[in-house]
């Protein structure tokens, strides 16, 4: 099977921006090139993208984060289908010493768009642009003092690859954070060996779709699972007219396959030490939904969708757990495509799981998806994520 041709429309990574609570406050559009290419004009890709009927309000609320490499040749009129109260102009900070750039920015500002620099700009060049905040790598050196205070913020610290390094970035003054720390926990979130025994348990239990009796045995002794269980059936999401109470109702409530589903969302729930969320719940969301629909996309059915969707919730077990995915397998009645999927990013499914992690159109053509439904798939999938980490 192959996709129809469609090199004119875009392929785009959306890179989700945290605040120091790991709640999703924004999102980085970051448009691909086109086989191998650079990107000539990132924001008309962009504009492209945002184009999509509905897009603002499928990633309600968060901002997007908009690329603009040559703000010199920005217009206004450009703009005109971009909200300004959810959009920040991404623009390189060595494009603020141009006394055009300067007076386009702040014509921009003026009509409500905000601006955040990529990079420290020199002297004032920021505030004669009207920047409101800064985008830089922090990963390990952090810009000076004077680059934070001269804008209002939120400043964005990119590449941030642990959680510690966000409590630094966060005094110095960050609000917004980037990176790969959700992958990279600084926590062991899993508890003790008990816990882990008892949440593999719990899967191996979903996996042979055990009776209801069986799960609320485990359930019961696992408070943290019990609380956000009972927390998710009596949510806006479902609004019941009566609160539950006891597992048999949110069972029945929620029915067989979406409190599979839920469960197994729900072990990225589990709260760290500190209190705060675990910040890789939303990425098994974005995984598993997105997973679920590209599968939808290719016409598999609903038995095949289900795969899909387990296939990307558990792809970041290993990472919650601490331990070896192949001891993770081990413990499971696992179909054999999601096993492969899992261990090899191997088969359809590990195929999938691939372009998922980090897409390229040569590998979307071959899976028979075009750009256009794939990035329909990201907007769905970042959707659901935000609904579950609401309801969570």
């Amino acid at each position: 099977m192959s996709a129809p041709e469609n090199k004119s429309f875009p392929l785009a990574e959306l890179q989700a921006v945290s605040d120091a609570r790991y709640a999703w406050v924004a999102l980085v559009l970051t448009p691909a090139g086109h086989d191998g290419a650079e990107v000539t004009d990132p924001f008309q890709d962009a504009l492209i993208l945002l184009k999509t009927p509905a897009v603002f309000d499928l990633l309600a609320p968060l901002d997007v984060v908009v690329p603009v490499a040559a703000p010199a040749r920005l217009e206004l009129s450009q703009l005109s289908t971009l909200p300004p109260n959810r959009v920040i102009l991404r623009v390189p900070a060595a494009a603020c010493v141009d006394p055009a750039v300067q007076k386009k920015l702040a014509t921009l500002a003026d009509a409500g768009y905000r601006t955040m620099t990529d990079g420290v700009a020199p002297g004032s060049a920021a505030t004669l642009c009207s920047a409101r905040s800064l985008m830089v790598d922090a990963s390990v050196d952090l810009p000076p003092v004077v680059a934070l205070i001269g804008q209002p913020g939120p400043h964005l610290a990119t590449n941030m690859p642990s959680e510690a390094r966000i409590v630094v970035c966060a005094q110095a003054g960050f609000s917004w954070f980037m990176g790969d720390f959700a992958s990279n926990p600084d926590h062991d979130n899993a508890g003790d060996g008990t816990s882990r025994k008892r949440l593999l348990a719990l899967l191996g239990l979903l996996a042979r779709d055990a009776d209801t009796r069986e799960l609320e045995v485990l359930l019961k002794q696992d408070p943290s699972l019990s609380y956000h269980l009972l927390k998710l059936v009596n949510s806006a999401a479902f609004a019941l007219s009566s609160p539950v109470h006891s597992f048999s109702q949110a069972i029945n409530v929620l029915g067989r396959r979406q409190l599979q589903r839920w469960l197994q969302l729900l072990l990225y729930a589990r709260q760290q030490d500190d209190g705060l969320p675990n910040p890789l719940l939303p990425l098994a969301a974005v995984r598993a939904a997105q997973m679920e629909a590209l599968v939808r996309a290719q016409g598999g059915d609903r038995d095949r969708q289900d795969m899909a969707f387990v296939a990307g919730v558990f792809s970041l077990l290993d990472r919650l757990l601490g331990m070896e995915m192949t001891e993770i397998v081990a413990a499971l009645s696992l179909d054999l495509d999601v096993v492969m999927a899992l261990l090899d990013r191997a088969g359809p499914l590990g195929e999938l799981l691939k372009l998922v992690e980090g897409h390229d159109r040569a590998a979307l053509a071959q899976a028979g998806i075009d750009a256009e439904t794939y990035w329909q798939t990201q907007l769905e999938a970042h959707q659901w994520a935000l609904q579950v980490s609401r309801s969570l």
